[in-house]
């Protein structure tokens, strides 16, 4: 915008001055022949008076030495002073009998007739061409300059005036890029014109107006782990009340596990506007621990869970909270979609590179929606986030989700974790 606005004005003052200078040019050419020509004039009317009152020897004296070539064609075809062929002016001249003045390649002719005892006599001055011209081409140069000193002028005051206007401009672009990196203390200095300050004023109203929102969302986030206590403190006393002591030992590790995942999130909440630490984890154990948690339940629903798991360490870009709260949701997915008695696969691979494959597979009815990637949209009452929280988890750390139909029936979800920095 800045060389936009310098450039219209460069081009303003080119087409002003051009207007302006071009016909001053043509002016200052024509004053200098005019000036060179007049003087020319006045020479030949000092010479014309001495025509008819002296000799010829006289009048050869009174021509010569002129600032200007001046030829004197006598009747008897003599010629006085500068010597100079018989021009087709001096001979239409002396047959009208009426003064003239030619131009010529090489100048300019002024010829006056001199009528006595029925001869006539022509007094000629001729102006070189270079003395119509001269002090044509300075005063082009100084009129050229003239015109480049204030087009220069011209380009550092528009770009002054463009810097003002484009500053501020500046300042809200940067305004709103920290924004969007949640960085929800920026705020825009309003300054310049008004349509600008208004800007500004609106992108500050609209930066505290989300600070606001994110606080009372944080709130009701955070205001989980009240209304959850309870009910957990319930499944426990339920939990330690079971007679078989692996099954209370189970359920009692299940609510540990929502505290957890409650917690996760209202420290999520709070941590609004903060850079999350860059951490990994060991995805060979997060995924055993999930996988052997969700087993218990595939065996009371009849299940058959295929696991394929390294046994060495794969270190991923993901936390080790978010990746197995990503397998949890496409467990739970596999767990509420499908009949009791399906078939479930988990298999975890190294990827070339670093980084590590997951892909959860089962042999259920598929995908009843076309696009379930799209949050929360689901074909069978669900929220529809089981999928976007994997997604999300996978892309956090730089690596993708991919999901796909199974030859023969069922569905597949493949987890592209990144390797760590």
């Amino acid at each position: 915008m800045r060389r936009r606005l310098t450039l219209l004005v460069v081009a303003t003052t080119a087409l002003v001055l051009i207007a302006f200078l071009v016909p001053l040019a043509v002016l200052v050419r024509q004053v200098a022949e005019d000036r060179a020509t007049s003087r020319a004039t006045d020479l030949v009317q000092t010479i014309v008076p001495l025509v008819g009152t002296s000799t010829p020897a006289d009048l050869e004296l009174a021509v010569t030495g002129r600032a200007l070539p001046v030829s004197v064609f006598l009747p008897d075809g003599r010629v006085l002073g500068t010597a100079a062929d018989t021009t087709g002016a001096v001979r239409l001249a002396r047959s009208r009998g009426k003064s003239l003045t030619v131009d010529t390649d090489d100048g300019r002719e002024i010829v006056v007739p001199v009528v006595g005892g029925g001869r006539t006599t022509v007094v000629r001055a001729f102006v070189p061409r270079a003395q119509l011209t001269r002090g044509v081409t300075q005063a082009w140069l100084v009129l050229a300059g003239l015109g480049a000193a204030l087009i220069l002028l011209g380009m550092l005051v528009a770009d002054r005036l463009a810097r003002t206007l484009v500053a501020p401009i500046a300042d809200l672009s940067a305004v709103s890029h920290r924004l969007a990196r949640a960085e929800l203390s920026a705020r825009a200095d309003p300054a310049g014109p008004p349509e600008v300050r208004e800007v500004a004023g609106a992108l500050n109203h609209l930066a505290g107006r989300i600070q606001d929102l994110l606080r009372e969302e944080r709130e009701q986030v955070a205001d989980l782990s009240h209304r959850l206590r309870t009910p957990l403190t319930a499944l426990r006393l339920e939990a330690e009340s079971l007679r078989d002591p692996d099954e209370a030992a189970r359920v009692a590790s299940a609510a540990d596990q929502i505290e957890r995942a409650v917690t996760a999130v209202i420290q999520q909440a709070r941590r609004r506007g903060a850079e999350r630490p860059a951490t990994g984890c060991d995805a060979t154990t997060v995924v055993a621990d999930r996988v052997a948690f969700w087993s218990v339940l595939a065996e009371d629903t009849d299940r058959e869970v295929r696991r394929e798991l390294p046994s060495a360490p794969l270190p991923v870009a993901v936390p080790a909270d978010d990746l197995a709260a990503a397998l949890d949701a496409l467990l739970e997915n596999v767990f509420a979609h499908t009949p009791d008695g399906t078939a479930l696969s988990v298999a975890l691979a190294a990827r070339p590179g670093g980084g590590a494959t997951l892909t959860v597979a089962d042999a259920g009815p598929g995908f009843p929606s076309p696009d379930p990637l799209r949050r929360g949209e689901s074909g069978r009452g669900s929220t529809g986030l089981g999928l976007d929280i994997a997604r999300r988890a996978a892309e956090t750390g730089g690596g993708a989700l991919h999901v796909d139909a199974v030859p023969g029936g069922g569905a597949r979800v493949r987890l592209q974790l990144a390797p760590p920095p």
